[in-house]
């Protein structure tokens, strides 16, 4: 299904009928990447007497509790409640699911002991994109198994954020764990920068961590979806869904 669009009094066509999911599933195998030091993520039968919510346990349905941190297992987006003092989910700041977005691919570059991906490395962001996917080089589905706890990858350099958002972007997307450095004492430049925090925060702006860009979808302008659970909570897993433009 082909749908036409208009962003600021321009006309473009979607391809609804192929979407492409850049998420990377929770699961509770052990393989599944994950970060931060979290345990992987658990599904556990509720079990009440003699009854367990597994119909091969001899349940009448599947009635399971999970376990996991929507930071540390698999893709989810964030607030600025991430960071704030303050209470703010990402159920009331996320309120538009779709947006124009630039998809670009990087290879982070080697500052002393770090990758870095730097605000030279961005290029021009064009007017009224409202999103920005980031995907690291080299770039393959080993990403979707990558156990990034005390491996320090890549992150982006605050100055970055601060010119994705002084460029009117809201949403930042990109295949790693954090956008900041691993270990930076707490500073957490690059989300402070993006969101502007604490001097101004951007409200509804969101940052989207630990997704994957297949090679399928090449860089430029595309459509972006993205879906979340209504999780009353600084973040949520979430399901970024890109359409190409026809």
């Amino acid at each position: 299904m082909v749908i036409e669009f208009t962003h600021n009094d321009k006309k473009h066509k979607a391809d609804l009928s192929d979407p492409i999911d850049i998420s990377i599933p929770l699961s509770a195998d052990p393989k599944t990447a994950s970060a931060w030091y979290v345990d992987p993520m658990k599904i556990e039968p509720v079990r009440m007497g003699d009854w367990v919510g597994d119909v091969k346990q001899g349940g009448s349905v599947n009635f399971k509790n999970i376990f996991f941190n929507p930071h540390g297992n698999g893709t989810h987006t964030e607030c600025v409640g991430h960071i704030s003092n303050e209470d703010y989910s990402i159920n009331q700041s996320l309120k538009k699911f779709f947006f124009l977005a630039k998809l670009v691919s990087i290879a982070p570059e080697k500052i002393e002991d770090d990758f870095v991906i730097t605000k030279a490395q961005l290029g021009k962001l064009e007017d009224g994109i409202e999103a920005i996917i980031i995907r690291t080089l080299p770039n393959d589905d080993s990403k979707k198994q990558r156990q990034y706890s005390n491996s320090n990858p890549p992150y982006i350099h605050h100055d970055a954020t601060e010119y994705i958002r002084k460029s009117g972007i809201k949403h930042l997307l990109i295949d790693l764990p954090s956008v900041d450095k691993e270990k930076d004492e707490g500073k957490l430049l690059a989300h402070k920068a993006f969101w502007n925090y604490p001097a101004a925060p951007v409200l509804d702006a969101t940052i989207t961590e630990f997704i994957y860009v297949p090679e399928i979808i090449k860089d430029g302008i595309c459509l972006l979806n993205i879906q979340i659970a209504s999780f009353e909570n600084d973040a949520s897993p979430s399901k970024p869904v890109l359409y190409q433009l026809v």
